[in-house]
């Protein structure tokens, strides 16, 4: 993604050029609204969104390190990825430099009454393409989960203490130690976004078919060429 976010701004000349790049961390209330449904990460404090602003354009980027970032482009291209902050930083700067492009779409996270539409029409995405697949979601989403256990066998893993060997929406939530074993069983991996900005994207193995979710990984899915699943995002 280092490679290619260079080629861009290169190619675009806009890399020396000193345009500031504003990074802010989001309330909950400005990433996600008022959902009736008080059980997202966002919501509990775990996670917060990072924003970045480039040339008009906005994207964002889930982390659980939110800080603020000031410089321009070439700064942020050349970043070391070693951390959680500087990654986020990174991804939705990346985001709001694709949206500005038309590169990429759906760079805002959704508000309000979306998140439960948007895993209603999970599962229609999921039968049409994938049929009736045993699912391995890596990241626990509440109303996905709750709409998914429903019509397929799923299985959870996710990186929140507070949530592993509880039951929630009716899926048994795992810890990260059981992710490689769930992968293998399933049929197709459904992975959150935020696996790209805290580093864990790197441990899941190739060759199954996979589905990521979200706002963060809306730029890295056309670079890298990933199916992602993001309809209500703006």
């Amino acid at each position: 993604m280092k490679m290619k976010f260079l080629e861009i701004i290169e190619e675009k000349e806009i890399g020396a050029v000193p345009i500031r790049v504003k990074v802010r961390s989001l309330s909950p209330e400005q990433a996600i609204g008022s959902p009736e449904d008080r059980d997202y990460p966002l919501v509990k404090g775990r996670e917060r969104l990072l924003e970045a602003e480039v040339l008009g354009s906005r994207g964002q980027a889930f982390t659980d390190t939110p800080g603020h970032f000031f410089g321009t482009l070439k700064e942020v291209a050349l970043l070391q990825l070693t951390e959680n902050r500087s990654r986020a930083v990174f991804i939705a700067t990346l985001n709001a430099l694709m949206c500005h492009l038309g590169l990429a779409e759906k760079t805002i996270h959704c508000k309000d009454a979306s998140p439960p539409l948007c895993a209603l029409q999970l599962v229609e995405h999921i039968q049409g393409k994938f049929g009736s697949p045993r699912i391995a979601m890596i990241g626990f989403q509440p109303r996905m989960a709750e709409a998914l256990a429903k019509h397929f066998a799923l299985r959870v893993t996710d990186l929140d203490e507070d949530n592993i060997g509880k039951t929630k929406c009716g899926a048994l939530i795992q810890g990260p130690e059981e992710t490689l074993r769930n992968l293998a069983w399933c049929d197709l991996a459904l992975v959150t976004g935020s696996t790209v900005a805290n580093g864990t994207v790197d441990e899941l193995p190739a060759g199954k078919p996979t589905l990521f979710f979200g706002v963060t990984v809306a730029g890295p899915a056309i670079l890298l060429g990933l199916d992602r699943y993001c309809p209500y995002g703006s």
